[in-house]
């Protein structure tokens, strides 16, 4: 009896170190393909697939140590034994194989695979997203637009979304969806290498179609574009009275750091005054704009300029750093909103 026992106990003993060595296998291969070496990665990964040949996380990280090396055949084998399985590690196998279509030069296929993925799942912002970046290279901004705000929908966070919806809108033109997708951009991401871009987007379309006269400096042009959005028309009016008011008397002596927090309450209270009036749907008038509004009626405006504006400008790291209760009270409002 006691050999039975002794059998027993290293089998167990046996089958706990194979669930272990499977673990650290993956531990080791992700540490080579962290470290670029992507061909040890997959023999490491290999390896874990002799003790289970169906684990999917490890048919998951060979795809991606394989897309690394542009191997796309093999990112698509794996990635589909992971779709096949119904199982873990779903999302990620769509967005692998889903971009390797698309690098291999099948955009459409891609575009087709990304519909179905979220056709079979409950959605994910980043199929959302990388679907709408498959649009977009095709330069169909239609079908980009509505995926990528499909995404925000499933995730507000993601900068990358509220990025390329600033970009779609700067290059059709329109001031005052580049400006709160913009806006919010830079409130998720105010330091990074992107933000001086972006703030520099956000500062042009700002600034309106305002120039000085040259014949008359105490006269000011403003430039209306009959073209435009008319959704927004009235307050691309008011973007460039904002501008124009720059010169006004009571304005001389503000600093340009002064004048940016100021218009920027100004243009949001002015939307949100707009969406009062004039109940409407939509991602602008039932996200961007009622956050921007209910910001702008709190006592961090201030605060929020500085944040936004820490990555591209020393005097609002600096006041950051000099106002740290004022940061800490902006965090605990957004808490509660």
């Amino acid at each position: 009896m006691r050999s039975f026992h002794i059998v027993l106990s290293l089998l167990f003993i046996s089958t706990t170190a194979l669930a272990q060595t499977i673990e650290d296998f993956v531990k080791e291969g992700i540490q080579y393909h962290d470290g670029g070496e992507f061909d040890k990665a997959i023999a490491t990964y290999q390896k874990a697939l002799e003790i289970d040949p169906n684990s999917a996380l490890v048919h998951y990280e060979l795809a991606l140590s394989y897309f690394s090396k542009a191997d796309y055949e093999k990112v698509i084998e794996h990635s589909d034994n992971v779709l096949e399985q119904n199982g873990d590690y779903m999302i990620q196998a769509y967005l692998t194989k889903g971009s390797a279509l698309d690098v291999m030069g099948n955009t459409d296929a891609s575009i087709k695979f990304f519909e179905e993925a979220i056709q079979k799942t409950e959605g994910h912002y980043l199929l959302y997203y990388n679907l709408a970046i498959n649009y977009y290279k095709l330069g169909d901004l239609d079908n980009a637009e509505s995926n990528v705000m499909g995404g925000i929908q499933f995730n507000p966070n993601h900068a990358s979304s509220h990025l390329m919806l600033a970009t779609i809108h700067n290059g059709r033109g329109n001031k005052v969806q580049t400006l709160l997708t913009s806006y919010y951009f830079l409130f998720l991401e105010p330091d990074s290498k992107r933000s001086p871009a972006v703030f520099s987007m956000l500062q042009e379309n700002l600034g309106g179609n305002v120039s000085e006269d040259k014949e008359d400096p105490n006269n000011i042009n403003i430039l209306l574009n009959p073209g435009g959005d008319s959704e927004f028309g009235a307050a691309e009016l008011m973007i460039s009275l904002l501008e124009a008011s720059k010169t006004l008397e009571e304005n001389k002596g503000k600093t340009e750091d002064e004048m940016f927090v100021q218009n920027t309450e100004s243009f949001f209270k002015i939307l949100g005054e707009l969406s009062e009036k004039d109940k409407k749907e939509g991602i602008w008038w039932g996200f961007y704009i009622p956050y921007f509004y209910e910001l702008a009626k709190s006592d961090h405006m201030e605060t929020y300029c500085k944040y936004i504006t820490s990555g591209v400008n020393e005097n609002s790291f600096q006041w950051l750093g000099e106002n740290e209760a004022k940061l800490i009270a902006f965090d605990n409002w957004l808490q509660g909103n």
